[in-house]
């Protein structure tokens, strides 16, 4: 196996295989998952433990500027303009910087990567509130922050995804994966009524400031990290450049059948899963009523499934077989949606939006835990620039088709539209020959 291009192979080596073709050592259908030992780890705990909590203080601070943004943006303008550029701004760059950032995960120290990302969104947050402070609020300055945290995301999203298996021996990713799940759910509990809290007593620069103290503490945790230093695919002559990184990382998301396969579900279960999950205001309103505190329960019904979920999965550690929970939590959304769209009762439609949000760490964790645990390290952060590639495009594309929908169609039907096409994709990824030996492939160890 190696990292340099076709065209710097010895050719007195035999040549290697593409990923995912038969015989190919990098497909986990011939060697299963690769990884580490508690042995080799033996600082696993205290280091997973160091790392998550410097990432949820970060993400706390992050969330409530996004709630808070997001208010005073709409309080301010009162217009779907505004929040249009707003959603373009807070998407579109990560979609742009992942595919670079994950060949600097796997170029560079990544824990440094995530510091330096931090400190850069946590300067720019700082700048605005200083700004804002002296009078200034153009949109531009607010489009512009919004610009520049949406590339630190897009930076620190396959950093952190790749440093994990780092330092968690691979039979444990599962459940620390579910434990991160598990916080970041707590985290959109606790968030918005903090940042309603913040923003109402005192201003959005107090929210800015909040997120500039969370941002210093996490960095902090961050230092105090010990990463062991990631080794490169044995094999490589020499350190390809960056071009022939960012190629070689192009060409395995290509060629290897189950990271592609698993990228598509990935993509397209997003698009869909969008219905369910921003439709679902529209459709309480509509057909249950106004009230404030009907659309709250239903938002707290989903976030507490999740976290819920999470921390079942944390306590279980999940199936053997990855793939399999992946596909069943597809099929389960599915039904779950044309459940929604089904329901006439307003407990009933609250009782089902729990259960989406206890489903999706079964589709999350273990998407994400068997990416950890097939890919070889030195490739994970390009993998993880496309998983947020992904992310970024499809849920903002599902809501350029669904959002104009529902203003010709009920709620009600394209959930069942949805769900029905859940169901269809969920089916035919098991049909394809790359589902069929995603399947097979899919157990791991026991943790």
């Amino acid at each position: 196996m190696t990292t340099t291009p076709p065209s710097a192979v010895d050719p007195a080596t035999p040549p290697v295989p593409d990923a995912g073709s038969p015989g190919d050592p990098r497909d986990p259908a011939t060697t299963g998952p690769v990884g580490t030992t508690e042995a080799d780890l033996p600082t696993w705990r205290r280091d997973a433990a160091i790392f998550l909590s410097g990432q949820t203080v970060s993400l706390f601070g992050s969330m409530l500027v996004q709630y808070a943004i997001m208010w005073h943006l709409t309080l301010e303008t009162r217009s779907g303009a505004v929040m249009a550029l707003a959603s373009v701004f807070g998407f579109l760059p990560q979609a742009v910087v992942s595919v670079f950032a994950g060949v600097w995960a796997d170029r560079m120290d990544r824990r440094r990567l995530i510091i330096g990302a931090d400190a850069a969104i946590a300067v720019t947050t700082l700048g605005l509130a200083l700004l804002m402070l002296g009078g200034i609020d153009d949109l531009w300055l607010i489009y512009l922050a919004l610009a520049i945290r949406s590339v630190g995301a897009g930076v620190q999203m396959p950093a952190v995804a790749s440093l994990l298996p780092q330092i968690v021996p691979t039979t444990r990713l599962m459940r620390v994966n579910g434990i991160n799940g598990s916080i970041q759910s707590a985290m959109m509990l606790l968030a918005p009524a903090v940042a309603a809290a913040v923003y109402a007593s005192f201003s959005i620069v107090a929210v800015f400031l909040v997120d500039v103290v969370t941002a210093v503490v996490g960095i902090g945790l961050l230092l105090a990290l010990s990463v062991p230093a990631l080794a490169r695919a044995a094999g490589a002559a020499e350190r390809p450049g960056y071009l022939d990184d960012l190629v070689d990382g192009v060409r395995y998301v290509r060629t290897h059948t189950f990271v592609r396969w698993l990228l598509v579900l990935y993509g397209v279960v997003f698009l869909l899963v969008v219905a369910p999950s921003y439709l679902t205001p529209l459709m309480m309103v509509r057909t249950f009523g106004e009230e404030v505190w009907k659309l709250t329960a239903l938002e707290l019904a989903f976030s507490i499934g999740m976290m819920l979920g999470g921390a079942a999965i944390a306590a279980w550690g999940g199936l053997q077989n990855r793939v399999v929970m992946v596909l069943g939590s597809t099929f389960v959304f599915g039904a779950l949606a044309v459940g929604m769209g089904l329901a006439t009762h307003m407990w009933v439609f609250i009782g089902l939006m729990f259960l989406v949000g206890l489903a999706v760490p079964a589709f999350s964790t273990p998407s994400m835990t068997v990416l950890q645990e097939t890919v070889e390290p030195d490739r994970q952060g390009r993998v993880f620039g496309f998983v947020g590639i992904v992310m970024a495009v499809s849920m903002p594309l599902g809501m350029a088709v669904f959002g104009p929908l529902a203003d010709r169609f009920t709620v009600q039907s394209l959930l069942v539209v949805s769900g029905a096409l859940m169901f269809l994709v969920a089916t035919v990824a098991v049909i394809v020959p790359s589902g069929r030996r995603a399947v097979t492939a899919g157990a791991t160890p026991d943790a």
